[in-house]
Order: C-alpha cells, then structure tokens, then sequence
C-alpha cells in the first residue's frame, strides 16, 4: 500500500509540475521559459524538481506526451474500436469528431493561437507532431489495414501511409492558423480559400489511400462557416462584442 501511495503521490506532482509548464509555454513562450519560472510558479526549490524531470527539454517532452496520450489518443482509440463501423467510416468520425471538439472550444482556441504559433513555441509544436506520429500512426494503421481488407483503400504500405497522413493533415491546420492570426479570416474571400484548400486536402487524402473520390472530407461547410464566417457574421460580432464589453 505504501509503495501505491508513494507512486500515486510522485504522480501527482509531477503533473502539477506539467500544469505549471502549460501555463507558462501559454504565457511566455517555450524558448523564454525557464526553469526558474517553473520553480517560482509552484514555490519549489530546484533539487526537488530535478527529482522529476533531467531537463527543460525533458518537461516539454512530457507535457506533448500528456496532451497526445490524454486528449488526442483517446480520440481515435474510440472511434477505431467500435465493430459497427467501416474503414472509411472510422476516418471520417475521427476527422469530424476533432473538428467538433476544437469548434466546441472556438473562444479558447483563438485565444491561445498567438501563442502557440509564436516562434517561441516552434520547438513545442515540433514536438507535439513528433509525439502523435509516434502515437497515432498505429491506430491510422488500422483503419487503413481494415479498409484495405473492405476493398475500399489500397495501401501498400499501410505504416508509412498513416505517417504521410498526420504530415499532411497538421499544415492545413497550421495554415488555417496563419490565415486568422493574420486576420484574413476578416476578409470576404477567405471561406473559399478554406474551402478549396480543404477541397485540395481531401483530394490528396483520397490518392494516398486509393479511397472513391469524393468520400473523405477534412471539414464539412458548416465548420468552415464557423472558422471562417461571412464578413456581415464578423462585422455583426464584433459590435455586439463592443457593447458588452
């Protein structure tokens, strides 16, 4: 019992230490982080942090490593786990369940996108593609290998095309990120930039998987809407913004 309390304990405070570090890479930036500012967030001395983690390196892997096995894996475990859905079928859920929750949490998401694609925080977002390449492409793995056996995609290399798709999928995310921290979200012609770009995404999806054309979509027009809403939508927002301010 002891040894369980003693593990459940290390445990905990170590995930104080990655909260702590979330807040800071939000705050600051990775790169203007340091260990003195992790220390003075929880009022640790610099001994009992190296009980935990080597490196400032060490901690970011960790928290990647966290966000990816706590938010992202389940994720797709759930959908690749259920026996009543096809391959195509899995792909799809997955996309459209990611896209829900991140349009769920719109009004966090635009708030942290600055930070996040900061150059400060180049190396955190290196890291996090890294650590899902490592933790998903088993999972991609077996929608694929099942699709393949459906007759729906053809796949020879089933492994490396579950990599080319979480390479492929992450850009467009980062585009769409570049497109609003630079307010071309505000302009009238970025819906049907987002949508030929997703148009194009999907296009190159169903080539890699040899899937029927027109059967996968990234985004569907109701979520770009919400991403990338009509100028008159904005304008409207932003006074009503302004008046309960």
């Amino acid at each position: 019992m002891a040894r369980i309390v003693k593990a459940e304990e290390y445990t905990a405070r170590r995930n104080e230490i990655l909260d702590a570090v979330l807040r800071l890479v939000y705050s600051k930036g990775y790169e203007k982080m340091t260990i003195q500012d992790i220390l003075d967030q929880l009022h640790m001395s610099k001994g009992a942090f190296y009980h935990y983690f080597d490196s400032k390196a060490d901690v970011l892997e960790a928290l990647v490593e966290r966000m990816v096995v706590e938010q992202v894996e389940p994720l797709l475990l759930s959908v690749v786990q259920d026996p009543h859905l096809t391959a195509l079928e899995k792909l799809q859920r997955y996309f459209d369940t990611a896209v829900r929750w991140k349009t769920s949490e719109k009004a966090l998401m635009l708030q942290l996108l600055s930070v996040w694609y900061s150059d400060e925080n180049a190396l955190a977002r290196q890291k996090m593609l890294s650590l899902m390449v490592r933790h998903v492409t088993p999972l991609f793995m077996e929608i694929i290998n099942q699709g393949t056996r459906e007759g729906t995609f053809t796949v020879p290399y089933p492994e490396y095309a579950s990599q080319v798709i979480i390479n492929l999928v992450q850009p467009l995310g980062d585009t769409f990120a570049q497109m609003i921290l630079s307010e071309e979200a505000m302009h009238d012609h970025a819906l049907q930039k987002a949508e030929t770009l997703v148009a194009a995404y999907n296009d190159a999806m169903e080539r890699i998987l040899g899937a029927p054309k027109g059967s996968i979509h990234l985004m569907d027009a109701g979520a770009l809407k919400e991403w990338f809403p009509p100028k008159d939508t904005l304008q409207e927002a932003s006074m009503f913004a302004s008046t309960n301010l």
